[in-house]
């Protein structure tokens, strides 16, 4: 607990230069796309609080996936080969989902509203689908809801010494999560 009141302390006293910290890390976190995002929303709201942090995440998300966006409209394929296989991206084209424009949107907005999910391939291959580029950088953007205001929510609460709180949000996230992923499921069976 105390290494984590030190980097709050750091962060504090950096001034405005610790809300760019934390979008940096933001924004290395979708570029990278090796790098897990939940340590960084955590840290966020940390360090100021669940609605400041929340805020700082999505404004990192939203210039990442609007800097991948257009890196992969403009670059194609070449682009997304320097972080992903071949065999990873053809999968994706391959499917029978990305094969109908209509159901993308939905997929894309499921995938990012459940936390954990993988969603970095996703942010690369989404500038070579039939979507268009605001819709998309606001459903990747946006429809990281869950998974932010629980993690911020915890980091917040955690540094105030509310870790049931802490406990009790990412339940309450996965619960959710997993109904919607139920009703996806089902109502995706049934078309």
């Amino acid at each position: 607990m105390s290494g984590q009141r030190e980097f709050k302390n750091q962060i504090e006293n950096s001034g405005i230069g610790g809300i760019f910290i934390i979008l940096g890390l933001q924004l290395l976190q979708i570029l990278v796309p090796i790098l897990p995002g939940e340590p960084i929303e955590f840290l966020s709201g940390m360090c100021y609080g669940t609605i400041g942090g929340m805020l700082i995440i999505f404004l990192g998300a939203f210039l990442s996936c609007f800097l991948i966006f257009f890196c992969v409209q403009k670059f194609g394929k070449s682009f997304i080969n320097s972080f992903f296989s071949e065999e990873s991206i053809q999968k994706f084209e391959n499917s029978k989902l990305f094969s109908s424009p209509e159901k993308i949107e939905l997929f894309l907005f499921i995938a990012f509203i459940i936390p954990g999910t993988p969603k970095d391939l996703l942010t690369y291959i989404a500038g070579l689908l039939p979507i268009h580029p605001l819709r998309f950088i606001l459903i990747s953007t946006f429809a990281r809801f869950p998974s932010v205001i629980s993690s911020t929510f915890a980091g917040s609460n955690l540094v105030s010494g509310n870790w049931k709180l802490s406990v009790i949000s990412y339940l309450l996230t996965f619960l959710v999560s997993g109904i919607i992923l139920l009703i996806y499921r089902k109502k995706n069976s049934s078309i």
